[in-house]
């Protein structure tokens, strides 16, 4: 049975229990916390860093970018999560990147250069919650019409849409 004390929470905690993880030495002076729970790392990362965060993890040998998704906390602050699920094959471990934005900034850098397979991931982030992705090769709405009003998967989108 999962005992939630289990988890490590902490930068500092998290990399002095894991000196030895590639994504753990890889990341060190980019990340702003961390959580090691049931044997998943989550590093935090600040938006300005994740172009270079995704650089890194690819040069210590994370070469697959599984998924890009975002999560809307609203009405907490940061409201928006963007979360990159990384793995390493021939490590045989994942890492997933997290980066909070304020709603009123909610804007992050593609990594479409890094990982070009992150295209249709951002702009679906891009149409239904609104974050834009700064310097994406084609950001424009992937699965609502081009005239759509709004972005259907914030927490404050009317149930019904916009009428």
């Amino acid at each position: 049975m999962y005992d939630p004390s289990s988890a490590i929470k902490g930068k500092q905690a998290v990399f002095e229990a894991h000196p030895d993880n590639a994504a753990v030495k890889a990341l060190a002076d980019l990340a702003t916390d961390a959580k090691y729970d049931r044997a998943e790392l989550t590093v935090t990362v600040a938006r300005e860093n994740i172009v270079a965060a995704a650089k890194v993890v690819q040069q210590a040998g994370y070469n697959f970018l599984e998924d890009v998704t975002a999560v809307d906390w609203y009405p907490s602050e940061p409201r928006f999560q963007v979360t990159y699920h990384i793995l390493s094959h021939s490590l045989k471990e994942r890492v997933r990147l997290i980066v909070r934005l304020d709603s009123n900034d909610a804007a992050v850098d593609s990594i479409t250069p890094i990982w070009p397979s992150a295209n249709f991931y951002e702009r679906e982030i891009f149409d239904l919650f609104g974050i834009h992705i700064g310097g994406h090769p084609n950001l424009r709405r992937i699965m609502m019409p081009e005239d759509w009003e709004g972005h259907p998967l914030r927490k404050d989108y009317p149930v019904e849409g916009y009428r």
